[in-house]
């Protein structure tokens, strides 16, 4: 398997946890997990236990192994709770991958390369299925950052926008300015326009100083990575209008 196709093997293990897609649901949003279990087995085991009630539709063991659970025509469930760019039931037009990784609780540890280069293929896969945006392509903190931190920091964001998957700002001539006190207000209409929930009556109890603190964090922990802290600092302000400006160059007021 290589970076650059989409021959990949997919190993069926049916779950029954999914059911039908709303109707006229487009498959629009790709969103990114890692299992946080011990190993493979464990997490099939319970993605595809009925009384878990959680399924994905694809996991991706660390040694590259593909399962499909669930149908893309099928709605899996694994989102949860969740809001992007302003809707929420994200279960509904999206499809889930779970990466094996024992996650946070478990040794929380780099995904490898043969594990990165099956989900660039799986995912090139999808998107030529599927009207995925590169804006849309998320992981489960960016869609529920009260609740979640995976895939977590550690995953390789700017690897998998350097195959064509997601996005990456190019800050390489931006330097960090001083954040004065105005500029709290900016920064949630950046964080908005990305994608993150941030307003009253948001799903994920956004509107909270607790809310927009989780959504700082995890927009640091996918694009920047090395310091996760929550704290709206210049880097933090560069990163969030460099992002802002690559997922929507034209700006909120554009027709």
């Amino acid at each position: 398997m290589t970076e650059s196709g989409n021959d990949i093997e997919i190993v069926n293990r049916p779950s029954p946890n999914c059911g039908p897609r709303p109707d006229g649901a487009a498959i629009d949003t790709l969103v990114l997990h890692y299992t946080g279990m011990v190993g493979a087995d464990a997490a099939l085991d319970r993605l595809c236990d009925e009384a878990a009630k959680v399924s994905a539709h694809y996991v991706i063991g660390e040694d590259g192994t593909v399962w499909q659970l669930v149908a893309e025509s099928m709605r899996a469930w694994h989102a949860g709770v969740s809001s992007w760019r302003g809707e929420s039931n994200v279960n509904d037009r999206s499809i889930g991958i779970e990466l094996v990784n024992p996650g946070h609780e478990w040794g929380y540890r780099k995904f490898p390369d043969s594990q990165m280069r099956a989900l660039i293929a799986l995912a090139r896969g999808i998107l030529s299925r599927h009207p995925v945006a590169p804006a849309r392509i998320v992981g489960h903190s960016d869609i529920a950052p009260m609740r979640k931190q995976d895939p977590g920091e550690l995953f390789d964001w700017q690897r998998l926008a350097a195959a064509g998957i997601g996005v990456w700002p190019n800050i390489a001539m931006l330097r960090p300015p001083a954040v004065g006190d105005g500029e709290t207000g900016e920064a949630l209409r950046l964080l908005a326009r990305i994608g993150y929930a941030t307003g009253e009556g948001d799903e994920d109890g956004a509107g909270s100083d607790g809310a927009l603190i989780a959504a700082f964090r995890a927009f640091q922990r996918r694009f920047r990575p090395g310091r996760v802290d929550g704290i709206l600092d210049g880097e933090t302000m560069v990163l969030l209008r460099a992002v802002a400006e690559t997922v929507d160059p034209a700006g909120p007021q554009r027709a």
